[in-house]
């Protein structure tokens, strides 16, 4: 048996060094002698879908958010509000509420001018500095004009944590005070620490500062793809160390103890690893990494934590048991005060509730701990694999390999999901992908055969799919059919503007290879999102998805492969411009429904094609793009598949050839993505629109003005102010649908 198995290991020499060569790649990773930025991503995926899979859920009733909301703003006013205000919200919420505690997620950085004193005071030091009636009559209102000091009167003496921010944008920037720091260097008995440093800081004002029984920063950590999975809970700022918002306010529930850095065992270089709080009730543990940083243990989505309007606490009007005993923290989700932060849970998750899960972790010593043996454990375990495999794996048959390698890829995921059960957090994207590297180079190792039945799909669908799902049909070809049959499907058509002047201004070779160049980028953009290229139609392109191949998301891939071709449209102008060609501009038109799919045609030609309402709905919004000036429109049956995409509403249409109107919009980009000009722009255009459907055309008028200015080539605006001025002229009457009417295709 020894003789056989040498035997087999001699044979497969080259199988095993290429494995053990694989191996020391991700060792390298493992080890963190460099990094593979994929790796990373992929570790990012487990943890988030690990934190989703088992997040607590339900609702904390401990710790309440009073939401500066858009309600409270209509009520109350713009922010930021007057100190009396907040001064008198504070004492609503300790005096009438009996709060336990307060945090704020905001920053007091610049003193109030409100009540006027400013002025008044200048007045005093200037023209009526020799008059004594108004010198005795500011002195007599003095108190009650200065707003500042009755906030900071209400933050005396009560367990009020105001929140700060560290930044290094610019070094100069130190604007406020900052509360005394929590640790000096000496605390670390002498060990290098590598927490975060900060040049510059917001602070609130020094009269807040000096009221207030203690701050927090509400920095975040943001991760390399932009989510924030971890908060620091210490900071350094010029050799001296600052704590989290979450921290503090957690210090001064248990009676403000002190911080003792906790190191493990034996380590004596290290920084630390914990954060203890020796408070009356016993020692309060918590996890740190390297970076002084805590990972945040999210609840689950947006919603975990109760929130309720500021403007009802300060008018009185919750009930006193909504509040009293709670952790209050005072943020916003007001639309352009929003923080707003991509996160495991949710890609616009409001920042004060971060806290909250901290404040709530720490409080249930529920957040994970990555401590430093971590890494050794798992370079030894991607070594046992990986070495194993290396040597395994070239002398068994497909069977037994597959049965070895899914039976380590098993133990390992459930090794991983043990350890994060009991709080320990291992990365596992290396080992994993480790094992099924070696597996896949020992599968394909002889395995590279063309069978029969994907030659013959490559024939019959090479043409209209790309290779990869030529390949994915082939392994099931019972499954598909060039026969006719009906199916929720999704049909593009984009169209070159203004192609017969360009056409006019070419040569024939010129056109030619014009036209190539235009036609291969927006193929491979169809292609690369699963999408089935129909035909081309002179300079147009129809293309749809969902068929041959099913995709549940077909709406979804179509949407996308619309943005993507203006975006790579854009990327052909140089080199079109270089060519002296002229560049491109495209319309698109989108549209979803039911629609007749197979093989059409005669016995001299066939096509594999869409036909039906659905379709032609399509090719009419690609059709009416210039009359908004737009490069794409989707219809509303399109846009409630694509949820997380951001529209925007652009008219209710009745093409040529169907009798129902049609909602049309513009997909403006993935939520998320979009930037806060554009945001606030959709904002006020859907207001414009409102008004317009109601017949307010003045206001409309002034809100297409207001849009106008901020976006002077936006041609849309242009379009319904010429309409408003049809209608002022023309009146509609009061049955009016506000639907837009095309009678020419």
């Amino acid at each position: 048996m020894f003789i056989r198995a040498g035997g087999a290991l001699k044979k497969n020499l080259i199988r095993i060094a290429l494995g053990l060569l694989l191996a020391l790649v991700f060792f390298g990773h493992a080890a963190k002698f460099y990094q593979i930025s994929l790796l990373n991503t992929l570790d990012a995926f487990v943890y988030d879908a690990r934190l989703r899979l088992t997040a607590q859920g339900g609702v904390d009733e401990r710790i309440v958010i009073l939401d500066i909301d858009e309600k409270s703003l209509a009520e109350v006013g713009r922010w930021p509000w007057s100190r009396d205000t907040m001064a008198a919200l504070v004492n609503k919420l300790f005096d009438s509420y009996e709060i336990t505690l307060l945090g704020f997620d905001v920053v007091f950085a610049e003193p109030d001018r409100s009540s006027g004193l400013a002025s008044l005071e200048s007045m005093a030091d200037g023209v009526l500095k020799n008059d004594t009636a108004f010198q005795s009559a500011l002195k007599a209102l003095r108190g009650e004009l200065d707003f500042d000091k009755r906030f900071a009167d209400a933050l005396s003496k009560r367990p009020v944590v105001l929140g700060y921010y560290f930044t290094n944008l610019d070094q100069a920037n130190r604007n406020g005070a900052l509360p005394a720091p929590v640790l000096q260097p000496e605390d670390f008995k002498g060990r290098t620490v590598d927490f975060t440093s900060w040049s510059g800081f917001g602070g609130n004002l020094p009269e807040f500062q000096g009221k207030a029984i203690s701050a927090g920063h509400f920095n975040p950590i943001v991760d390399f793809d932009g989510t924030s999975r971890r908060v620091p809970m210490l900071v350094e700022h010029e050799g001296k160390y600052y704590e989290s918002l979450s921290l503090a306010m957690v210090r001064v529930l248990l009676g403000n103890p002190r911080i003792v850095p906790g190191y493990p065992e034996g380590e004596t270089n290290s920084g630390p690893e914990w954060l203890d709080l020796p408070a009356e009730q016993g020692i309060l543990r918590i996890p740190v990494d390297e970076y002084g940083a805590s990972l945040i243990p999210y609840r689950g989505l947006q919603g975990s934590f109760t929130y309720l309007p500021a403007a009802d606490a300060l008018t009185g009007r919750l009930k006193q048991e909504q509040l009293k005993g709670k952790i209050v923290l005072l943020g916003t989700t007001a639309p352009g005060l929003m923080d707003l932060r991509v996160t495991p849970v949710g890609s616009t998750y409001p920042g004060v509730e971060i806290h909250a899960n901290l404040v709530a972790g720490m409080l249930d010593s529920s957040i994970k701990q990555k401590p430093s043996y971590v890494l050794g454990a798992d370079v030894l375990l991607l070594s046992l694999c990986t070495i194993s495999l290396a040597f395994l794996l070239p002398i068994l048959s497909p069977l037994r390999a597959t049965v070895l390698a899914s039976g380590i890829l098993l133990a390992v995921a459930c090794l991983n999901f043990l350890l994060w059960s009991s709080g320990l957090v291992m990365p596992l994207a290396a080992v994993l992908s480790a094992i099924l590297t070696l597996y896949a180079l020992n599968m394909s190792w002889g395995y590279f055969v063309e069978t029969r039945s994907k030659r013959q799909f490559a024939e019959l669908f090479g043409q209209y799919v790309p290779p990869e799902l030529v390949d994915e049909m082939a392994r099931d070809p019972e499954r598909y059919s060039m026969d006719g049959k009906n199916a929720e499907l999704t049909v593009l058509f984009s169209d070159v503007r203004g192609f017969t002047s360009i056409s006019e201004g070419l040569d024939p070779k010129e056109l030619t290879q014009l036209m190539n160049a235009y036609l291969g980028a927006m193929t491979r953009v169809v292609q690369k999102n699963r999408g089935t290229l129909d035909k081309y139609i002179g300079d147009a392109i129809m293309a749809f998805w969902g068929a041959p191949v099913a995709d549940a998301d077909h709406a979804r891939h179509a949407v996308t492969t619309a943005l993507e071709m203006q975006a790579e449209l854009r990327t052909l102008d140089e080199p079109f411009k270089q060519r002296g060609w002229p560049a491109l501009h495209i319309g698109i038109g989108i549209n979803s429904g039911t629609m007749t799919v197979g093989d059409m045609g005669s016995k001299v030609r066939k096509s594999y094609t869409v036909m039906g309402d659905a379709v032609n709905l399509g090719s009419r919004l690609e059709g009416i793009t210039k009359q908004y000036g737009v490069g794409i429109i989707v219809s509303d049956s399109t846009k409630a598949l694509v949820k997380d995409v951001i529209y925007r509403e652009l008219d209710r249409v009745r093409v040529k050839g169907k009798d129902e109107p049609v909602g049309i919009f513009e997909p403006l980009g993935v939520a998320g993505q979009i930037d806060k000009a554009a945001q606030d722009e959709l904002k006020l255009w859907n207001q414009a629109l409102r008004l317009y459907r109601q017949q307010d055309w003045d206001q409309a008028e002034l809100q297409l003005y207001n849009l106008s200015r901020m976006c002077p080539d936006r041609y849309l605006y242009q379009v319904y102010a010429k309409r408003i001025a049809y209608c002022r002229a023309n009146p509609p009457g009061e049955s009016w649908d506000g639907v837009t009417t095309f009678e020419t295709k």
